[in-house]
């Protein structure tokens, strides 16, 4: 299995360390609910993401879920500056994390697989015992998503997002079609703000 971060391709990204954006005062043509949404979702800026995907069955070179997810980060204009895949290992995990927010130029970090309910589904563990804050809505607005396309197996979702080091850090299920769900209504949305809140 490769190191997850042997793929790492250092890039030159003049705003990966800038001062947050001065908030836009709404408009006052428009409405402040449309103008907070506007203000809120409208990404500015390409971020540096690290993409994590947790397996024991799949290698970086079948990883379809970690594939979909580095290329909707790209077509949003973002880029992916670290990449890996480490077996479901709370210490494999907080390794490879803890290793990309040592890079000044990471702005999030997405991890994929491990949140489940099985007993082999410890990302959400992982994560949650590297001293961050638990942001609760993304999972809850992550299961209300995918209850109207699966139904109550929604429940057995623990997607989650903390704040690390003052960093996004999103887990998300593992197989594809999720990660399409949580990255277009969730992820790629917000990840901006929350990237511009938590440096304040």
């Amino acid at each position: 299995m490769t190191s997850p971060g042997s793929n790492y391709a250092p890039t030159s990204h003049a705003g990966a360390v800038s001062a947050p954006r001065a908030a836009t005062p709404p408009s006052p043509s428009h409405g402040g609910a449309e103008a907070a949404s506007r203000h809120h979702l409208g990404a500015t800026r390409a971020l540096v993401f690290g993409v994590l995907t947790t397996s024991d069955t799949h290698t970086e070179d079948d990883d379809e879920s970690g594939s979909a997810v580095k290329q909707i980060l790209t077509e949003a204009g973002h880029k992916v500056g670290h990449y890996g895949l480490v077996a479901n290992s709370v210490a494999d995990i907080r390794e490879a994390v803890g290793k990309w927010l040592d890079d000044p130029n990471l702005e999030a970090v997405v991890t994929i697989g491990g949140t489940g309910v099985s007993s082999r589904d410890v990302t959400v563990e992982a994560l949650a015992g590297m001293g961050g804050k638990p942001l609760e809505g993304f999972g809850d607005l992550y299961r209300m998503l995918s209850y109207q396309e699966v139904g109550p197996l929604a429940v057995l979702s623990r997607a989650s997002l903390f704040a690390i080091q003052n960093r996004p850090v999103f887990a998300i299920p593992g197989s594809e079609r999720a990660c399409r769900l949580a990255l277009s209504k969730l992820v790629v949305p917000t990840a901006e703000h929350l990237v511009d809140e938590l440096a304040r």
